[in-house]
């Protein structure tokens, strides 16, 4: 395995760490702080401050290479944990809000290793070397939220408030990958796609070409719809678990399985695509994440085994998604777009993901988790008009051409 893999692979696990670490936490959180309804915002500032750092890490990325910029993401992350953590002491929404926008520089930057895996993968064998990126935020997604208990005890010996201790173990992970981070090659990584003296390309101009091409288009709206409706469910069930009774530990059980769906399959999803074909995995990630929300609605009477299945499920279909959606995007002949293309595309589905989470608090609190469900599933139909509409200029031998 190459040297940079593995270095990536270390990252993802201590990023993992640090962004799960908050997430089994973060919705009560805000709850103790501001009320139900404003519990889904949290997580919300999270995913939006993700949107936001997404194009100018893209943008670095391309002008100074991977190191650089998942190095300064990171570190904007750990410096988001220590803000929440303030906010916690001081009692006060705007600290909070404000830190958990720099927290979700974490998220950014988790994402941007997979295309870092492919830079430095390049080849038939693409996806499968993503996915084992991708696959290695396991370990710390699935550890951080079992750390919740423990941070708590931290917390309290350090005489913080009940809930902040976890955001500890996030500062501790981001500063670590950063320092990981620090052993990658300098400048741009083999297979980058950026060539000197390339024309910028912003953000709305990569996204306006995507629109353009049936496949590019598909793998920007499937990215998107999949984080919208992942985070807008998984952001509120803590809140409906512990509604129905559940305390901590069986949330942060919940949660770290969910997390296990999100990323332990994933390499079997990479393989899948290198040999049967992305479009393919797309589909099947469309229908589990239809699944999901089927058994998400089933599973607001509060049964914790069902509301377990149904956030398993909506991870595997969000891996299945996130997977096929990037390795299309990698084989689409995208020229100096690439790079922008992959910000804008995170940024997108972030900002999808923050409007869902806002939404969530609201919905949950006016028709409840089985409505929250109900909402996910409409999501979906966007991305499978437009799955359809790719499907049918694969068949028609539509070429996407260069966009040099």
């Amino acid at each position: 395995m190459k040297r940079p893999i593995l270095l990536l692979m270390l990252t993802n696990v201590l990023g993992g760490v640090g962004v799960a670490s908050g997430i089994a936490v973060g919705a009560l959180l805000i709850q103790a702080i501001a009320g139900t309804a404003w519990s889904g915002f949290g997580q919300a500032l999270s995913v939006l401050g993700a949107a936001i750092a997404a194009v100018p890490l893209a943008q670095l990325a391309a002008r100074r290479g991977r190191r650089s910029a998942l190095g300064l993401g990171y570190r904007i992350a750990a410096l988001g944990a220590a803000g929440v953590v303030l906010g916690a002491v001081l009692h006060s929404v705007v600290v909070l809000f404000v830190a958990l926008l720099f927290f979700g520089a974490a998220q950014a930057t988790n994402l941007q290793t997979r295309y870092a895996g492919a830079d430095a993968a390049a080849g038939p064998r693409r996806a499968t070397w993503m996915s084992m990126v991708f696959w290695a935020t396991t370990i710390g997604s699935v550890l951080g939220p079992n750390l919740a208990t423990a941070g708590d005890v931290v917390g309290r010996s350090l005489r913080l408030p009940g809930l902040s201790g976890s955001y500890l173990f996030g500062i501790a992970a981001f500063l670590l990958a950063s320092v990981v981070v620090m052993f990658l090659p300098g400048g741009v990584l083999p297979g980058a796609g950026v060539v000197p003296g390339a024309r910028s390309v912003s953000a709305g101009q990569a996204l306006a070409w995507a629109m353009r091409h049936p496949m590019a288009r598909f793998a920007v709206l499937l990215t998107a719809v999949a984080h919208g409706v992942m985070v807008g469910v998984m952001s509120m069930t803590p809140i409906h678990l512990h509604g129905h009774g559940h305390d901590l530990e069986v949330i942060g059980l919940v949660i770290s399985l969910h997390i296990l769906g999100m990323y332990a399959l994933s390499p079997v999803f990479g393989w899948l695509a290198d040999r049967v074909g992305a479009i393919r995995v797309a589909g099947l990630g469309l229908a589990v994440l239809l699944a999901a929300v089927v058994t998400g609605l089933v599973a607001a009477n509060g049964r914790v085994e069902l509301t377990t299945s149904a956030l398993v499920l909506l991870g595997l279909g969000w891996s299945a998604s996130i997977i096929s959606a990037s390795a299309l995007l990698a084989g689409v002949d995208s020229g100096d777009v690439r790079v922008p293309l992959q910000g804008a595309n995170d940024a997108l589905m972030n900002y999808v993901g923050a409007g869902a989470a806002v939404l969530g608090g609201p919905v949950m609190a006016g028709i409840g988790y089985g409505g929250l469900n109900i909402g996910a599933g409409l999501l979906l139909i966007p991305a499978a008009v437009a799955g359809i509409a790719a499907l049918r200029a694969v068949r028609a031998g539509e070429q996407v051409v260069s966009a040099g």
